[in-house]
């Protein structure tokens, strides 16, 4: 790979860590690994073309184009997270990745996979939720300059935006845990 292209994958992957909170490639390899995947299943559920996902696992596309992907990837991160936690079996994981697989987008979780065994949603499945809504209006980068020009008159809502729209759910954890009364 000479320097123009080292270069231009670099960018995509900057700005995949700023769309998507971390480049593709490790978003999706960690999603492999959790679900017990390969990229051409992973593809499938996803409703990419093998190339394409390759494409933006190497950098060498930043953006997914289609919103109804982008729902799939954030349905299968929650969906990950609970296998990677023990809270999903394998078989039940699977049966869910065939339900994200069909769906169109929006949510394609039920009130029992948002629920820890207490029955009220986990703190992380609300942070998730919040990130998500933030993020399927607006990408990373235009939420930081709407947070940067409301920092000198709301610095808290500010602070919101920058943790929720573009931080990594453990910061926005963090922020919510910091917030309960």
């Amino acid at each position: 790979m000479d320097a123009t292209q080292q270069d231009a994958t670099a960018r995509a992957r900057e700005l995949q860590r700023s769309w998507y909170g971390e480049p593709l490639g490790a978003l999706f390899r960690r999603l492999i690994d959790d679900l017990g995947l390969n990229q051409a299943r992973l593809a499938a559920v996803l409703g990419l073309s093998a190339p394409m996902l390759s494409q933006l696992m190497s950098g060498q596309r930043a953006k997914i184009g289609n919103p109804a992907v982008v729902q799939r990837v954030q349905a299968l991160q929650e969906l990950s997270s609970q296998a990677a936690d023990g809270r999903v079996s394998a078989a039940e994981a699977a049966e869910r990745m065939e339900e994200i697989k069909k769906s169109a987008g929006g949510s394609v979780l039920n009130s029992t996979q948002t629920t820890a065994s207490t029955g009220a949603p986990t703190v992380r499945r609300v942070v998730r939720e919040i990130q998500s809504l933030l993020r399927s209006v607006a990408a990373a980068g235009d939420i930081i300059d709407a947070a940067d020009s409301l920092a000198s008159t709301h610095p808290e809502l500010a602070e919101f935006l920058r943790v929720y729209g573009a931080g990594r759910t453990a910061e926005a954890v963090a922020h919510y845990e910091a917030h309960q009364s």
